[in-house]
């Protein structure tokens, strides 16, 4: 028995290294170790030419990484959902060519055995725990890395920067992680030096409503902290709410404010037009709307931050609000040079045709029947 063992003992050791090996043919100690944005420390592979991504916003950061050619299988939202409020999609059609490989949400159902099928190097993953990335990976033997966009709405959070250079480190796009970094800090930058200086007592008070969450929204949904508005240095009449949290409001308490400008999120504006039409005297009893001072802008909440769209929907506001210091901008042709750059197409129009685009919304010629 002993000497049968011995004799067969190389041969066993072979087949244990051929199994392991194809076991962890992803997880080989000659890649490159990296510490993801939930502090779990991954190996993964030197040349990274194949790769998933799933959870909220995760493929939007591959788009601004010029690195769609990498991509071997979509979430299902990328297929079922509509394009028109997520620029990197329109820009980027043949994405919903591709094989799902799970099933989007706020809690993403990544699928191990559809992943497998489209075989990739690496698994990025948004808005997912460290126990549901360790059961990914150990289900999967593939490297996931987990990314993050920080405080939702907040282009000042450094979580967003280091994933775009992790994400970037990875695929071998370095120097266009830089420049998408540089590129998203220049346009903050430009905007608070436009408006940093301007006294706050000859600003307008301003309202935006129609925030989605969780859904479509009405004229009730705001944000304290509406990021355009924090990026033009806007007179937010919401801020004396003290939270930098979502709030739906009343509309007794819009009508206390009663804010010279009030700005829609064009993804609510349905709502907002049947409200209206129902309650044409509580709108014409605002300011705003007595005076055609409402203004529509681009949804940039779906499937989490659309960034260029919230940057875009920005430089609108501060061309509505102080025109003087916005004289040389077309919010339009802006727009779509912040798309160029970003998804690499202009998607403007496109975007204007189903939203609404930039424009002053006329509620006064919309009939008052229902």
């Amino acid at each position: 028995m002993k000497k049968l063992l011995l004799f067969l003992l190389p041969t066993i050791i072979l087949l244990l290294t051929v199994l392991t090996g194809c076991y962890n043919s992803h997880m080989s100690t000659e890649g490159v170790k990296v510490k993801d944005m939930i502090g779990r420390e991954v190996i993964v592979p030197k040349d990274v030419n194949r790769i998933v991504c799933i959870g909220p916003g995760c493929l939007r950061l591959i788009v601004y990484l010029n690195a769609t050619n990498k991509v071997v299988g979509v979430e299902d939202s990328e297929i079922k959902w509509t394009p028109y409020a997520r620029p990197y999609r329109l820009a980027h059609p043949e994405l919903k060519n591709l094989p799902i490989i799970g099933k989007a949400g706020p809690n993403p159902k990544p699928d191990p055995e559809a992943i497998l099928k489209v075989n990739p190097d690496v698994i990025f993953a948004c808005y997912i725990t460290k126990e549901q990335a360790d059961k990914l990976q150990k289900e999967t033997g593939i490297p996931v890395v987990v990314l993050s966009y920080g405080r939702l709405g907040s282009f000042k959070d450094d979580s967003l920067f280091e994933s775009i250079i992790l994400a970037g480190k990875i695929l071998g796009k370095e120097d266009r992680a830089k420049k998408v970094i540089e590129f998203i800090k220049g346009c903050i930058e430009d905007l608070d030096n436009r408006t940093k200086d301007i006294p706050d007592d000859i600003k307008p008070k301003v309202y935006v409503g129609g925030i989605g969450y969780k859904g479509i929204r009405g004229i009730e949904s705001t944000e304290p902290y509406y990021p355009p508005f924090e990026m033009v240095h806007a007179k937010n009449v919401a801020k004396e709410l003290n939270t930098t949290d979502h709030v739906f409001i009343s509309k007794e308490q819009l009508l206390n404010w009663n804010p010279d400008i009030i700005f829609i999120d064009e993804g609510g504006l349905p709502l907002v037009i049947n409200d209206y039409k129902k309650n044409k005297d509580f709108y014409m009893t605002l300011k705003a709307f007595k005076n055609d001072e409402v203004y529509g802008l681009l949804p940039y909440n779906f499937y989490t931050t659309n960034i260029g769209t919230a940057i875009a929907d920005a430089y609108y506001i501060g061309k509505v609000l102080y025109p003087d210091r916005f004289e040389n901008i077309n919010p339009e042709r802006k727009a779509d040079e912040i798309y160029s750059f970003l998804v690499g197409k202009p998607v403007y129009e496109i975007m204007k045709e189903k939203l609404g685009g930039f424009k002053k919304l006329k509620f006064g010629d919309i009939s008052g029947k229902s």
